[in-house]
């Protein structure tokens, strides 16, 4: 593995970036019902709302952190704001900690998101979303992790480089080989953070027969894999796309060639692992080529329904490194590269904890823990040589998660969910973490803490449910 592209930079310098979180959740009453009223009050206009907004529909909220420069930031942020938003619903309201829905209703009465005139695009768009993958998949929600390299990084790097091309051309090759190399990796994430193992009957009932347990309740579930998300059933685009990523100008090409074969209805259809993301995301194409690549999006990541607001820090930290890695992994020169590369992720989403589970290598077959592990082994290699000197204690839960899959969140649901259904399981890990979420912000001094106060005011406006905390 050569680290020539970052040997001789300080650890600092290579870990600052650019990191912000979106996440989506259904509100559920109390009995794991979706709940259908309108977006909360509380959080105002939805359009207008920087940070609390709804996804596909009225009952999906999705919150979006500013952007900071240190993952501690972004994700201590990101805590805060899933305090304040579930602590701010109705008391028999609950967001929802899993990437599956709750119990839902006929698909006729799953509210679209509704947008005053200016926002009347979206909601179309939504519309056509409803008619072609249907409105039950479209209540399948995750963790998004936007990431990029900080410009002193990129500019250096480019102080370096020796081929004749332009500064956007070279950070753009940067992102395209994260890229290309996240496509092909991204089966280890899913393994390590996969936490959607069932769902209730009234989201897709011919999609029963992909499990092999059911409880008394109406809920199916599967031993066998961590992230239904994630696999062959999960919310994909209808026909298989693969895009060239070695150019954006390839990348463009393609993307139009797929709207064109109505494939997608526009560019932020596709629904990959990994997106690029321009400087305009309203012009998304033409921004690409005339501005290049800003950062990066990667949705892999389901809801994790152990922590208050659906993700834990190790797993952000992790993928953090993982992105690093993917920079400086050298690349198969393997054709069918994107094909197998779908087939790893979708067969390590739906068999990833069985012992005889075998993945696609060049073409050949090979051991998931044993290439799994070898990764990490590089991982510990390359974090030794750029000198992240707190990186171990990451990669050694990550590392055990591979030896013992009982130590991953999908085999520690299963328990839970054997003892006490789908539904009443997420209905309890619900209410456990709104109780944490107001344990947290009840230990805060609000006129003591300034950063409480600016983010309740962006969030609720003022809202009088935490006047009395001043």
């Amino acid at each position: 593995m050569k680290l020539y592209d970052l040997k001789g930079f300080e650890a600092i310098e290579i870990l600052k970036g650019s990191f912000g979180i979106e996440w989506e959740s259904l509100r559920v009453k109390n009995d794991g019902q979706l709940s259908l009223t309108p977006h909360p009050t509380v959080f105002g206009d939805k359009l207008k709302n920087p940070l609390v907004t709804t996804d596909f529909s009225e009952s999906q909220i999705e919150i979006i952190t500013p952007t900071f420069n240190k993952i501690d930031k972004a994700y201590d942020t990101f805590t805060i704001l899933s305090d304040i938003v579930n602590n701010s619903l109705p008391d028999d309201e609950y967001l929802w900690f899993q990437s599956m829905p709750c119990i839902l209703p006929p698909p006729n009465q799953i509210p679209i998101a509704k947008y005053p005139k200016e926002g009347k695009s979206s909601q179309k768009y939504r519309e056509k979303l409803a008619q072609k993958y249907g409105l039950k998949k479209q209540m399948i929600s995750g963790v998004h992790f936007n990431f990029s390299f900080s410009d002193y990084l990129i500019d250096k790097l480019f102080e370096n480089n020796i081929e004749d091309i332009s500064y956007k051309e070279f950070k753009n090759r940067i992102y395209l080989k994260i890229s290309r190399n996240y496509i092909r990796y991204c089966w280890l994430i899913i393994y390590l953070t996969g936490s959607s193992i069932g769902f209730h009957k009234t989201y897709e009932s011919d999609k029963i027969p992909l499990m092999d347990k059911k409880d008394n309740d109406d809920g199916y579930y599967s031993s066998q894999g961590p992230s239904f998300r994630n696999g062959s059933h999960g919310y994909k685009n209808l026909k298989a796309l693969y895009p060239s990523y070695d150019t954006v100008e390839e990348f463009v090409k393609d993307i139009n060639i797929f709207i064109e074969n109505r494939d997608l209805s526009e560019a932020k259809e596709l629904y990959s692992q990994i997106r690029l993301k321009p400087k305009n995301p309203d012009d998304l194409l033409n921004s690409l080529i005339n501005d290049g690549i800003e950062y990066l999006e990667i949705r892999t990541l389901d809801i994790n329904p152990f922590y208050k607001c659906g993700l834990v820090k190790h797993d952000m930290k992790f993928l953090h490194l993982f992105l690093i890695y993917m920079l400086i992994k050298e690349e198969s020169d393997y054709s069918n590269w994107q094909i197998e590369a779908k087939i790893n992720e979708e067969n390590t989403a739906e068999m990833g904890y069985s012992d005889n589970l075998r993945l696609l290598k060049d073409g050949k077959k090979v051991k998931f823990k044993d290439w799994a592990c070898d990764i990490i082994e590089e991982m510990y290699e390359m974090c030794e040589e750029l000198n992240f000197d707190k990186a171990d204690l990451t990669l050694n839960l990550m590392y055990n998660r591979i030896l013992n899959k009982n130590l991953t969140y999908g085999q520690r649901l299963l328990k839970l969910i054997s003892e006490n259904g789908y539904i009443n399981t997420h209905i309890q890990l619900s209410k456990n973490n709104k109780a944490s979420s107001r344990y947290n912000l009840e230990k805060i001094d609000m006129s003591k803490s300034e950063e409480l106060k600016k983010y309740v005011n962006i969030v609720l406006s003022g809202s009088k449910i935490f006047k009395n905390k001043e």
